[in-house]
């Protein structure tokens, strides 16, 4: 794609140039207009190829089905695939030709030259948790920027280097807890901050257990043949990447690589970025975390198996409200109100113990809730006014540490006493050598 010049207090930058030179005035406090420069339309109504904000994908399994809800936007053109399976790689970069009926998307092996070479403005990072941090603080160095997929990051400490590079970068990013663009979970928050059942008690949050996919993944038999033998068309040493060695196994392939802690973290850290997060945006947490976790959990014995089969914890935050997370309870999101009333949210759903809750109308008075009708378009709009998404990489990480805690707790059957501020764990030293990563040479945060 040809690059595009606009022209700004008498200097020329590329479109990239200039989204760089944006974020960075941003992060210095620099004055800085907040939109840029209006496209050019074609006759038709659709965006100048020219005026179009280019993106790549890394990563495609999820990665790909969170590029399709991009590839409506007719001001956005998918130009890169990055993967380790060279099948997996074409297989999408000929989807993305199909749609925009050219030649022309690039594929690549290595993050690091599809970020040197295909001159992108955005960036979709959806490979497996263990390659979050690594790939995403990369890409904010590149000035490019990024819709991570959740959990943040496959470790406490690798999510707040995430965030500090996106701050340090100016860089927009957005999270794809996408349940915050969707009306039933706004208006469950939105009801919840303005008091509709008084003050809440605590929350229940079910984040499932066996159920998703892990029964099957356990009950599974691999082609013993293959372990160890990773087909020609897949690099599995790259695949392995930071995390300690492990012999191939099919198994691993594609979604069963989170049953396996050394590259995910099971359910409990698979739908903290969604259910748990619909907690913290409705209780205003997304700049904390919670101060005490405690709970327990199970764990398969089948190899290579490791992930927590079933669990529950339970955290409190420093004003006294409680959130409990659990493998047992319905999947999504219930508050609870000191009267014994509840607002309950899930994908599809929104009920309460009077439905007269329901149409309780907005109060005006109070502070309003950001809103959201199109998780991808509110990425888009923010790459383009260097605005705050509805997901932002503080809220990413906050609510990604519910579960990477509640992960530390039920592992050492501690309760752990954590400092949200400093981010710390208090007088517990084996706990506290969990939150960082331990990569395999040659990779570093």
């Amino acid at each position: 794609m040809s690059d595009t010049s606009v022209s700004l207090s008498n200097a020329t930058f590329s479109r990239r140039r200039f989204l760089q030179k944006a974020g960075m005035a941003l992060v210095a406090g620099a004055a800085f207009p907040t939109l840029i420069p209006a496209r050019a339309l074609g006759k038709d109504g659709s965006v100048a190829p020219s005026n179009r904000l280019t993106m790549g994908v890394i990563g495609t399994g999820q990665g790909w089905s969170d590029l399709q809800g991009f590839l409506g936007h007719r001001d956005v053109q998918a130009v890169a695939v990055c993967d380790v399976d060279g099948n997996e790689r074409r297989r999408v970069a000929n989807a993305i030709d199909g749609r925009y009926r050219t030649k022309g998307t690039k594929v690549f092996a290595d993050f690091r030259e599809m970020f040197d070479k295909a001159n992108l403005d955005t960036v979709i990072v959806a490979p497996p948790d263990h390659w979050h941090a690594i790939i995403a603080i990369a890409a904010a160095r590149s000035g490019i920027d990024i819709y991570g997929e959740k959990p943040l990051a496959h470790t406490l400490v690798e999510g707040r280097a995430i965030v500090n590079a996106v701050k340090q970068h100016g860089r927009v990013w957005q999270t794809g807890s996408w349940q915050r663009s969707q009306h039933n979970f706004f208006r469950a928050a939105e009801l919840v901050r303005q008091g509709a059942i008084g003050k809440i008690s605590h929350v229940q949050v079910g984040t499932l257990g066996t159920q998703n996919g892990f029964a099957a993944s356990l009950s599974s038999t691999p082609n013993h043949d293959r372990i160890g033998k990773p087909p020609s068309h897949i690099d599995y040493d790259f695949w392995v990447g930071p995390s300690a060695w492990m012999e191939y196994d099919p198994r691993f392939s594609r979604y069963h690589w989170r049953w396996i802690l050394n590259f995910g973290g099971g359910n409990l850290m698979d739908w903290v970025g969604h259910h748990v997060d619909i907690a913290h945006w409705a209780l205003d947490f997304d700049d904390t975390g919670p101060a005490k976790i405690s709970g327990t959990a199970s764990y398969s014995t089948r190899k290579p198996w490791d992930a927590e089969t079933t669990y529950h914890y339970q955290c409190t935050y420093a004003n006294g409200q409680v959130i409990k997370v659990g493998s047992s309870y319905p999947s999504g999101t219930k508050f609870y109100g000191e009267n014994g009333q509840w607002i309950y949210v899930d994908r599809g759903r929104l009920s309460a113990s009077d439905s007269g809750i329901l149409n309780i109308p907005p109060d005006p008075a109070l502070p309003q809730l950001y809103r959201s009708q199109d998780h991808n378009r509110n990425f888009i709009d923010c790459v383009k006014n260097r605005g705050q998404t509805i997901t932002h990489v503080e809220s990413a990480h906050r609510s990604a540490s519910v579960g990477h805690l509640g992960h530390i707790a039920v592992k050492t059957g501690r309760t752990i006493n954590w400092d949200p501020v400093s981010e710390t764990i208090k007088d517990d030293p084996s706990a506290t050598a969990m939150l960082s990563p331990v990569y395999r040479a040659p990779w570093v945060l």
